[in-house]
């Protein structure tokens, strides 16, 4: 009987997410709704020869995996996943195997909180709750501004759509872009510089990587309106952290919302946590009913498919 470690499941969605019964006389799964780390993980890991991680809640860096000498599967929610390393897993000749799944429910979410910046819905909510009705920060409309991408690949393009469907102007701007690739996504191609200077609201679609990582750097929040406002739904690791909690703080610019961060879940005495005009969401955008009703049974199809001798969606690459 092999044993299953299905980690890091906060929402308790996995166990009624998939038919893990199929497996039963095979496989044993163990279900973990909390976060470790350290020694602590090693300790949990041991026994289990495959793992299910949920997107990337718990890096396998290398140094892990020469720890657990009975891992021979990782199961992933997705089609990729920069905390596993896949190369060091193929070394060891562990299988790592993807799942398919929607980007809309990420654009959505991008979408839905520029909107709840524009409006200043969650600090008006909080200040109702607290008996104040109204407060002095006055919202405005999206029709008429500029919303500005960085990244224009499938999940920029539909923020795109969401933006001129609200009536704004919408440019884009990435390292490769083209005037046609742009234009074919419903936006106007701009350099970085323009983009930062111009834009009211910035949501940024980017892959991260060691070529993008620090894309959105000090000057280009320094170049930022003072009301405008940033939107990360990507990676934590595209923005400059301490330049950005700076510029919120000081009001810089206008406000920041944010479902990515470095350390996830979030570290106590994160500063952002203390950053005036952010809205703060625990990495949302891929976390949807629809989105797990995918995810789930095909990572249970995967464990099958391994167990047969015969692995299914296979990843090759970070």
């Amino acid at each position: 009987m092999r044993r299953i470690a299905v980690l890091d499941d906060f929402q308790d969605a996995a166990q009624g997410g998939a038919k893990w019964a199929d497996l039963a006389e095979r496989a044993e799964p163990t279900f973990f709704n909390d976060n470790v780390t350290g020694d602590a993980l090693v300790e949990r890991l041991a026994p289990f020869e495959i793992a299910v991680a949920i997107r990337e809640r718990t890096p396998f860096r290398r140094a892990l995996l020469d720890r657990l000498p009975n891992l021979r599967m990782i199961a992933t929610t997705g089609m990729r996943n920069l905390g596993i390393d896949v190369a060091a897993c193929r070394e060891r000749g562990i299988v790592v195997s993807g799942t398919e799944g929607s980007g809309a429910p990420t654009a959505e979410l991008a979408f839905g909180l520029i909107l709840a910046l524009s409006r200043n819905i969650v600090a008006e909510d909080r200040s109702l709750r607290a008996g104040t009705w109204q407060t002095r920060r006055i919202g405005h409309v999206v029709k008429g501004r500029t919303l500005g991408l960085v990244g224009l690949g499938k999940l920029g393009t539909e923020v795109a759509g969401m933006g001129r469907a609200f009536g704004m102007d919408v440019i884009a701007w990435s390292p490769n872009l083209t005037a046609a690739r742009a234009e074919a996504g419903g936006a106007r191609l701009v350099d970085k510089a323009d983009l930062f200077a111009r834009s009211d609201y910035i949501s940024l679609h980017m892959v991260l990587s060691e070529r993008s990582r620090g894309i959105v750097d000090a000057a280009a929040i320094g170049a930022m309106r003072p009301e405008a406002c940033l939107v990360n739904t990507s990676r934590a690791g595209l923005v400059d952290q301490a330049a950005l909690v700076a510029a919120l703080a000081t009001g810089r610019i206008g406000g920041a919302a944010l479902d990515v961060f470095d350390t996830e879940p979030i570290a106590r005495d994160a500063p952002i946590l203390q950053a005036p005009n952010t809205i703060l969401t625990p990495h949302l955008g891929y976390a949807t009913q629809e989105n797990y009703g995918t995810y789930f049974p095909q990572v249970v199809e995967n464990i099958a498919a391994f167990l047969d001798g015969n692995p299914r969606r296979v990843l090759t690459h970070d």
